[in-house]
């Protein structure tokens, strides 16, 4: 059997004024027939070859999987009156997602079977959990494609019903604003995977606003909620620098401000507490240090030692 060779479509890309031609560019599409087709070929002509290989193939698997533990249950945490963990059964290859109410003595409620939704699906995997502040609503990420281009999906905690709701061609996670309405979530570029835009949505008026466009495409960017619950944070990032935005998550509407512009070369990161923003840098640091800023005044000029 001969090993099949994927045809040369010449694709021109062109970045800061130079010119690359990539042959092979058609083959990004997984979603495409011709694409899945050729994939489909390498993948016989492997087994071919390989096949004298088999029972050592299964003799390796099953030695591996005999040392997972299959009905595996996370350590608990509690949030918003709520115990989460996750949870395995040996019959299923996917997470439960569950809560308990106030006590882990209470009934389990299971938020999402992950074993159920994947029926479907040859590929299934879901990512980022976010439950509302009520409690009530919970938003997913679902990706049936293993690109990590993911569907939000909804499901109402109440009525424990998957809505219609979805937004296409995310990273797969989202925060909730304190109105328990608009979630902030990233799109994915569907081409270069990078993470690019921050968007708000209502999920009762179905309307977008686009709140933050990384315009520069070495970076990639983000948004989460502190654990304070009082911001929302959207982060821009480079391998050696970063730049953070904020706005009150009571006011989703409002535009994210500034915390301290990107300086090349200064890393930092931000977390809130009562009054006050702490700030672990590499500004002025022979590795990191940890200080400290109001929530008024952000930029760098204010920052002060944590620690003297």
């Amino acid at each position: 059997m001969k090993a099949p060779v994927a045809k040369k479509v010449p694709h021109k890309i062109e970045k800061h004024g130079d010119v690359r031609v990539d042959n092979y560019y058609w083959l990004n599409n997984r979603e495409d027939k011709e694409v899945i087709d050729y994939l489909n070929k390498e993948n016989d002509y492997k087994n071919t070859v390989l096949k004298d290989t088999e029972d050592l193939q299964q003799t390796l698997f099953d030695e591996i999987v005999g040392r997972i533990k299959k009905d595996d249950t996370s350590v608990p945490y509690k949030r918003n009156g709520y115990w989460y963990y996750t949870r395995f059964e040996e019959s299923g290859e996917h997470p439960i997602y569950c809560r308990k109410n106030e006590s882990l003595d209470n009934e389990e409620e299971i938020l999402l079977d992950v074993n159920e939704l994947a029926k479907e699906h040859s590929y299934y995997k879901v990512g980022g959990l976010s439950v509302s502040p009520n409690n009530k609503m919970l938003v997913f990420g679902e990706d049936t494609v293993s690109r990590r281009i993911y569907t939000l999906k909804l499901k109402n905690l109440v009525t424990n019903e998957i809505t219609d709701f979805e937004i296409k061609g995310t990273t797969g996670g989202a925060s909730w604003a304190n109105d328990n309405e608009t979630i902030f979530y990233t799109r994915r570029d569907e081409t270069t995977l990078r993470s690019f835009q921050v968007v708000s949505t209502n999920i009762n008026t179905k309307l977008d606003s686009v709140k933050y466009t990384e315009e520069d495409d070495t970076f990639n960017c983000g948004v989460y909620k502190t654990k304070s619950e009082k911001y929302l944070v959207v982060v821009s990032g480079a391998s050696i620098t970063s730049e953070y935005r904020i706005i009150s998550a009571d006011r989703p509407e409002d535009t994210f401000k500034l915390f301290q512009e990107r300086v090349r070369g200064m890393e930092y990161s931000i977390a809130h507490f009562q009054d006050q923003w702490y700030v672990l840098t590499n500004w002025n640091a022979t590795n990191f240090k940890l200080m400290q800023c109001s929530e008024e005044k952000t930029k760098r000029e204010y920052w002060s030692d944590v620690i003297e």
